[in-house]
């Protein structure tokens, strides 16, 4: 058994895998990992990989550094199981090459494009080779409602679950119309200018924002939302494997 953390912008993750599957998820709030003790003691962990896209807070520390078993610090320098061409690799999001991994080990051999609806929307590509060649970041159906109602006098703070007309028939409606139809004219556009340069492209969506996609396009979307911990179990095992090949002592592990 093997634990996979995935520390995001809001909410962390804690998923145990048994080989290549999810068995069981526990989730915190942001700032702490309540909870991880009684979860690593349900299973006999024996080793474990931890990806975060921002620091760790002294409670979050704290709690990692008790775990009983390796803990693998996924970060730029950790070897993966594709070719990174990201230019500035020490700014990639741990979450995006993660998402990547996770979709490629699920459909290897494919040109995979990579959208993870969260508190950003993320899109990533990756080449039937294995070539990861970047992607874009957009702000997140929260951001754009907030970011509507702080940046302006007077349009009120909307919440996403309403009514989404056509055309928005009152203030209400036409702020949470303008970002969800927004959002889901900006995906089928990713999908559509993808697809004229990968004609066989697959797409994955994942995160915790919920998009209502017309039924051609919602048939030729694979949707799981435990992409990005299947990425980091695939880097945890691919750097198991080579440490064992080489003999070497794993220098990015916490005991």
């Amino acid at each position: 058994m093997k634990l996979i953390i995935d520390i995001g912008n809001t909410v962390s993750k804690m998923v145990a895998f048994r080989g290549d599957e999810p068995v069981d998820e526990l989730r915190a709030e942001y700032g702490q990992l309540s909870g991880l003790a009684s979860f690593g003691s349900r299973y006999a962990f024996r080793s474990g990989i931890v990806g975060a896209v921002r620091d760790l807070t002294a409670d979050e520390e704290e709690a990692l550094s008790r775990l009983p078993f390796p803990l693998l610090r996924f970060s730029a320098d950790t070897p993966v199981p594709i070719s990174n061409r990201y230019r500035t690799p020490g700014t990639l999001g741990r979450d995006r090459l993660a998402a990547v991994i996770g979709a490629r080990q699920l459909k290897p051999g494919k040109d995979l494009l990579i959208i993870d609806a969260g508190t950003c929307i993320t899109y990533e590509v990756v080449d039937a080779r294995g070539n990861y060649w970047g992607g874009n970041i957009a702000p997140g159906m929260h951001m754009r409602l907030r970011a509507l109602h702080e940046f302006t006098a007077r349009l009120p703070l909307v919440e996403a679950e309403g009514v989404v007309p056509g055309m928005g028939y009152d203030t209400e409606t036409a702020i949470r119309s303008g970002v969800l139809r927004g959002m889901k004219y900006e995906i089928e556009g990713y999908i559509k200018s993808m697809r004229s340069k990968f004609p066989h492209l697959l797409v994955f969506l994942t995160g915790g924002d919920k998009i209502s996609f017309d039924t051609n396009i919602r048939n030729s979307i694979f949707s799981d939302r435990y992409i990005v911990a299947r990425g980091l179990n695939t880097i945890l095992d691919y750097n198991e494997k080579e440490i064992h090949a080489s003999h070497l002592t794993p220098m990015n592990y916490e005991t």
